[in-house]
């Protein structure tokens, strides 16, 4: 038999799921999430999320499945008189916004949430795998109102990438919200909302980001107050460091210990 028709020894099975594990991490490292929702454009049950397993310290960046989960496990939470003034979007939706097939979609599933009636919206944004929060203040009022202005605010636990490079899709998907929804605001008003980028709590590695869009949230929930005006200068939301220390690996233990279905 020649050389080149010696059979090639085997890789053991053990070595090749190694193999196949690496190429993955290395894919989901370098591509976005994938889009799945079977759910969106429904109403989601009342009852708490079933998260399918606790995670792991190898499992600490979130994908939009377990994100998703947390969310809803925290919000469940959270008690009515909490949440009267708050709603938020699927942390989905950004990401789909972006894709012209879902466009329209995305923005029918928003005019359902009557964000126009809320004090402040979360909206959960995924790019470039890496979470982020951004919250929709006082959208229902004037443009020129002095005591409840409009604005956003974006809180991001990695300020070192500069968040504000998302400023052009917030921008026209606020535009688009704001005209699916027959406003009388015109482009020039809407692009005049401002955007705010505050000063928050930062991730010490390449896991947390997803935990820390749900700690902010938690805090925010907590803190905000009925009404602002960014003119006297808007409230500081972020926690004392004696509170966050105590977060191990901010991990968000509300969410995380909470009993799931």
């Amino acid at each position: 038999m020649t050389k080149s028709n010696a059979r090639q020894p085997r890789v053991p099975a053990c070595r090749r799921a190694h193999r196949k594990k690496k190429r993955r991490q290395k894919d989901e490292e370098t591509s976005e999430p994938e889009v799945v929702c079977p759910s969106l454009g429904r109403e989601r049950s009342k009852k708490r999320v079933n998260c399918d397993s606790e995670m792991t310290p190898q499992q600490r960046k979130l994908d939009t499945h377990m994100f998703q989960c947390y969310l809803e496990n925290l919000w469940m939470s959270f008690t009515e008189e909490r949440t009267n003034s708050f709603t938020y979007l699927d942390c989905l939706w950004f990401s789909l916004y972006k894709k012209e097939s879902f466009e329209a979609k995305v923005l029918n599933w928003i005019k359902k949430k009557r964000i126009f009636s809320k004090n402040y919206v979360f909206v959960p944004i995924v790019r470039w795998c890496h979470w982020s929060l951004l919250i929709f203040c006082h959208f229902g009022e004037s443009l020129q109102s002095k005591s409840r202005t409009p604005c956003m605010l974006l809180l991001d636990s990695l300020q070192m990438a500069n968040p504000k490079r998302l400023e052009p899709e917030i921008r026209k998907f606020v535009l688009d919200i704001y005209k699916s929804e027959g406003r009388p605001e015109n482009e020039e008003q809407i692009y005049g909302i401002p955007l705010k980028v505050p000063k928050v709590p930062q991730q010490r590695n390449r896991y947390e980001c997803g935990n820390f869009v749900l700690y902010y949230l938690n805090l925010f929930t907590e803190s905000a107050p009925e009404s602002f005006s960014i003119s006297e200068g808007y409230p500081y939301f972020g926690p004392c460091r004696e509170r966050l220390q105590k977060w191990s690996d901010v991990t968000c233990i509300l969410v995380l210990q909470m009993p799931r279905a």
